[in-house]
């Protein structure tokens, strides 16, 4: 069974340590009981993966400028722009249960089939690309609406993403430099040649996100205690933000 917890934090640098922290619980307690979360941030925020550099992936005097922070998730994955009109979702999915989720292909393959299953019986043209994308294929070119990045422990995986819909494109380009790698299938496009929001309403994707994983009851509200200890040891700390 998935449990859903639609938990939405005042401020994205809190959304990212509920994720950590929802993966640290169900580590300790040895949970077999798997959980999807959805939020949408309340503000705008560049969101560096694990191992990014954020003078290489982001503009931070564009991001300065422009009142946007710059935070770093604990899973892998180039730079994205958060903020209201991108939904993300975040699984914690037990190991045990799934051994062969310690497979980094197959977890992609398990999660990203769900979600292009249950999108593309609405939106024609959702498909899977790349290693961890989904796109629109529209016109011939494949338009990226999902980008996605998971963490593995020893009993428990972290597999979360985006999901645009109504997003202002137009931040990517202002946010985020040219990233360090890309898919073959980019083919060199600027972030606005590239990315798309996808043509449904903001209540309609969540039900499509939870339909695809069957999530059926409410989880516990996440752990904010430690959630907040996070925030203040970790995502609010420039050392970790800009630790590369």
């Amino acid at each position: 069974m998935i449990r859903l917890l639609d938990y939405t934090a005042a401020m994205p640098a809190l959304d990212l340590a509920i994720d950590e922290a929802l993966l640290e619980v169900a580590e300790q307690q040895g949970s077999t009981c798997d959980q999807l979360r959805l939020w949408e941030s309340v503000s705008p925020a560049v969101i560096l993966g694990r191992s990014s550099r954020a003078g290489v992936e982001a503009l931070p005097d564009a991001c300065h400028e422009q009142g946007i922070p710059i935070l770093r998730r604990t899973s892998g994955g180039c730079a994205i722009v958060a903020g209201p009109g991108c939904l993300m979702f975040s699984l914690v999915l037990s190991l045990e249960r799934r051994p062969e989720l310690r497979s980094i292909d197959e977890a992609h393959r398990f999660v990203l089939g769900k979600l292009a299953a249950a999108l593309g019986g609405r939106v024609a043209g959702v498909r899977r690309a790349g290693t961890s994308d989904l796109v629109i294929e529209r016109g011939g070119r494949a338009l990226k609406f999902s980008g996605n990045s998971l963490r593995v422990r020893r009993t428990h995986l972290l597999y979360h993403g985006t999901l645009l819909h109504r997003f202002p494109l137009d931040l990517a380009a202002s946010c985020l430099a040219a990233p360090p790698r890309e898919p073959e299938y980019r083919a060199g496009r600027s972030h606005g040649e590239f990315l798309t929001n996808l043509p449904l309403a903001g209540d309609e994707l969540r039900g499509l996100v939870v339909g695809a994983f069957e999530a059926s009851g409410l989880a516990e509200l996440p752990p904010l205690a430690l959630a907040k200890q996070l925030l203040l040891e970790k995502y609010s700390q420039h050392d970790w933000n800009f630790r590369l």
